[in-house]
């Protein structure tokens, strides 16, 4: 298994934060309460066996709504000495939430998390404000607002902000691909390594979704400005861009339209096509399969491993 995530060691992305005044730096790690998964939030044993040794900092606020919070995962046998990269998760299958039952979305998360902590990273999940209470760019501002506190606190997990990597999928793909888009949503203190983009929206057209129009506006004519076109071609970070093989033809075309545009601005993503979004778990093959985000990602960790950090 370590192999297997050894793919992962170093993804990051430059992204940004404009989300007003940020809570103040933690004090300490002892003064935050870590929480070890029991039996009881297993599935089929799934989570028990992924998350053993893996200690959470649950609900740990970075804006000021009651959906700023953020989960942080370690494992007790990482090297305290050695400041470990940061895997950090934006998920959501609408904008409007999660389809399935809450508890079960956020255990198949709990399960990827563990997955990044027993391969020597540090798990990161931002939970931010939904459709329709939030509108855009509520979700990207949310992205931006936790990658600050990343980068302010996540030194007392022994992360390294230098080394970030931000997955956004579902609707999370949206509102990261958002931020990096939107040079009006960008400030310092919030920059990335590397992204990895999956099952995603990009441009929303005159067909769009309830739940969709619940973000965006029931406006179509707004819909351009506010897809992630034409600043996503601005991008110069590792783009790793993946969809499954029983997405919605929608979807697929939309990560083909992202892939062909990017790769005519001369800077093609590495692609990936997995078997199956059952879920996040799923799409990082953590349910067996062969077909994951593995190997172009272990090339992208590659190219990240050989440049030189300051």
């Amino acid at each position: 298994m370590k192999n297997y995530l050894a793919f992962f060691l170093l993804l990051t992305v430059t992204t940004a934060s404009a989300h007003g005044p940020l809570p103040a730096r933690l004090s300490q790690p002892s003064d935050l309460l870590r929480v070890g998964l029991t039996d009881s939030d297993t599935t089929a044993g799934g989570t028990a066996r992924l998350c053993e040794q893996i200690s959470f900092t649950r609900g740990l606020r970075y804006g000021e709504s009651e959906a700023n919070v953020l989960d942080v995962a370690t494992s007790g046998e990482t090297k305290a000495d050695t400041p470990r990269p940061v895997l950090l998760f934006v998920t959501g299958d609408t904008f409007t939430g999660d389809r399935g039952a809450p508890d079960l979305s956020r255990e198949i998360q709990d399960q990827v998390m563990c997955f990044a902590a027993r391969n020597g990273m540090i798990g990161v999940r931002v939970s931010y404000r939904l459709a329709p209470a939030a509108s855009w760019p509520a979700g990207a501002a949310d992205v931006a607002a936790a990658l600050s506190w990343v980068h302010g606190n996540i030194d007392l997990f022994n992360g390294d902000a230098r080394e970030i990597v931000a997955v956004g999928y579902g609707a999370g793909a949206f509102h990261v691909a958002s931020l990096l888009a939107h040079p009006e949503l960008q400030t310092d203190r919030a920059d990335v390594a590397a992204v990895v983009l999956v099952s995603g929206i990009y441009r929303v057209g005159k067909d769009a979704s309830d739940s969709e129009k619940a973000y965006l506006g029931a406006d179509a004519s707004q819909y351009d400005k506010r897809s992630v076109f034409p600043g996503i071609l601005n991008v110069d970070v590792p783009i790793v861009l993946a969809w499954a093989a029983d997405d919605h033809a929608n979807l697929v075309a939309q990560g083909e339209t992202l892939k062909k545009t990017l790769c005519g601005a001369g800077h093609c993503p590495r692609t990936a096509m997995i078997r199956s979004r059952d879920g996040i778990a799923s799409a990082f093959g953590l349910d067996g399969s062969g077909d994951s985000l593995a190997e172009p990602t272990l090339l992208l960790v590659h190219q990240l491993e050989a440049r030189e950090l300051p």
